[in-house]
């Protein structure tokens, strides 16, 4: 069994029992202020060559568990109403190509989620903060191992019950050094992900 089915086997029982005990009336999530949020969401790593100059196809899994805290009651009106939420992610990437290394980061993220649609819940999030990466120094794009990254992204919640979440979407993911040293070409990629969050 790989890594990645290992770390979902467990959460995917529990959401099976949860939601097996939940009533068809009762799946409408109220999120206030001060909810928090724990995730866990897992994707593969694609890389982008947005320049001739960029010569390296990495690739590779990646593991993002986070928690956030919401921070506002629902803003606006019609379809982009929603709620604006505060926390931090953990990144772990695998990159498989060009060779085998790997990186960690941590980022302060934010988070808006469209409420309008009752269950499922559209949002946009952004994330950056510092990261590591032993794959710096063997690319012609990088030049450090200590690096930064930055993700913007697209995403959709499914409620599975008031407190249980399945997510989906996309990021678009950059690693680069922010000119501390050079080359700094930067690496680009694309993200899609899965995974679920749970409300206390």
């Amino acid at each position: 069994m790989s890594l990645l089915a290992r770390i979902f086997a467990v959460p995917a029982l529990l959401m099976i029992m949860t939601v097996s005990g939940v009533q068809a009336g009762d799946l409408s999530p109220t999120i206030t202020v001060g909810t928090q949020e724990v995730g866990l969401t897992a994707g593969y790593l694609f890389g982008n060559r947005l320049t001739d100059l960029h010569t390296t196809q990495q690739q590779g899994p990646a593991l993002m568990p986070s928690w956030m805290m919401t921070l506002t009651d629902p803003v606006g009106d019609g379809w982009y109403r929603g709620q604006v939420s505060l926390g931090a992610e953990m990144v772990y990437i695998e990159f498989r190509e060009p060779i085998v290394t790997h990186g960690i980061g941590f980022t302060p993220k934010i988070k808006y989620t469209f409420v309008a649609l009752g269950r499922l819940r559209p949002y946009l999030e952004f994330a950056g903060g510092p990261f590591w990466t032993d794959l710096g120094g063997r690319v012609p794009e990088e030049a450090t191992e200590f690096n930064f990254v930055l993700t913007g992204g697209v995403g959709v919640s499914w409620f599975l019950t008031p407190r249980l979440a399945l997510n989906v979407g996309y990021r678009f993911h950059h690693i680069s050094n922010a000119g501390t040293a050079f080359p700094n070409l930067g690496l680009n990629a694309s993200l899609p992900f899965g995974g679920f969050s749970f409300y206390f």
